[in-house]
């Protein structure tokens, strides 16, 4: 970490030392492994070190997240709105993983800035925005479960991650490396997964838990979507997928049932570039994921008002997704040459 990082490092220290009430852990909205994992393998760190911990989630994460042990209270702020609110009001120290902008949090983004508490960020998104006291921000890590992994051993808590600690903490690096295939560059993935594994855990079990655990459904959703709505385009080393609100239906859609359907375009020989479509109401949401040193995060940024990282970023389009789908392979011939380029 940089010298600046270990000095916010002792002033959290500083923070923690004189906490008597309730932390906070909130991760971004629609969880994904790494923001699920991040928060829970924090909490139980924080709550075996003596503290009074709760991780209040903007709204449901995906079922096959369900077996991770969070030792503390865990709410869905959409089921439980009055409880969270209250949590907000009294808890006297606010910890936000794996988000760079209150936006990112839907529904607690008046109250995550508007809590008068002392604030922390950690996460690995680019560009963070500014709105806590303390901002620990590194891109260059794989995953924020990481990123929290290097922070906890920065405040001296090592001694209090636990087998559930470092099996959400892995989970958390697992999902977003997608299962170790990429931004995995950096040793310190390894240093921090040989410390993980210290505590016990059993990485095919972790990966047996979350990749083996979904709903028949969902598996049926997933050949449908490869056969029948993936559309390839050679030209452009592109593939995308588009799903309807119909069609989600027709399969009993679950939060997290469409989670690593964009990537499975870039299985394809020739693909570089791959995004996913899907129809909520009001808005299409999008999903990029890119091989090399094509940006699937400007790319979004720039036509989608979203972002991420490099190989992988989400934004949204407020049309119909005709339009959104006419409006994505209209915008591929000025990329042309950027997609023609790419050594993958």
């Amino acid at each position: 970490m940089k010298q600046s990082d270990i000095e916010i490092l002792k002033s959290i220290s500083g923070v923690l030392e004189n906490i008597s009430g309730t932390i906070l852990i909130v991760p971004h909205a629609n969880p994904d492994g790494d923001a699920i994992g991040s928060a829970i393998g924090l909490a139980n760190i924080l709550q075996n070190a003596g503290f009074r911990v709760v991780v209040i989630s903007p709204n449901s994460y995906p079922s096959f997240y369900n077996w991770l042990d969070c030792k503390t209270e865990i709410l869905d702020a959409e089921k439980n709105k009055v409880a969270s609110k209250k949590h907000f009001a009294n808890a006297e120290l606010l910890i936000c993983v794996d988000f760079n902008e209150p936006s990112r949090v839907g529904p607690l983004q008046k109250a995550v800035e508007g809590f008068t508490g002392k604030k922390i960020l950690i996460d690995h998104h680019p560009d963070p925005m500014y709105f806590c006291d303390y901002t620990i921000s590194y891109p260059s890590y794989s995953s924020t479960a990481e990123l929290v992994f290097d922070v906890v051993a920065g405040l001296g808590l090592n001694e209090y991650i636990d087998k559930p600690a470092a099996e959400a903490l892995y989970t958390g690096i697992m999902a977003d490396t997608g299962s170790f295939s990429h931004n995995t560059s950096d040793p310190n993935i390894y240093k921090v997964i040989a410390e993980l594994l210290k505590s016990g855990i059993k990485p095919e079990t972790i990966h047996a838990n979350v990749y083996h655990n979904y709903s028949a459904d969902r598996m049926r959703l997933l050949g449908y979507c490869l056969h029948e709505k993936m559309e390839v385009l050679p030209e452009y080393r592109t593939a995308f997928i588009s799903i309807t609100k119909d069609e989600l239906e027709m399969f009993n859609f679950k939060p997290g049932d469409t989670e690593g359907f964009v990537n499975y375009p870039l299985s394809i020989s020739g693909i570089i570039f791959s995004a996913l479509f899907i129809e909520k109401e009001g808005l299409v949401k999008a999903s990029f994921r890119s091989k090399g040193d094509f940006p699937a995060n400007s790319f979004s940024k720039e036509h989608f008002g979203g972002g991420g990282h490099l190989n992988a970023a989400g934004g949204e389009a407020k049309l119909p997704l005709k339009e959104a789908l006419s409006k994505f392979k209209q915008l591929l011939p000025g990329y042309l040459n950027q997609l023609l380029n790419v050594d993958s």
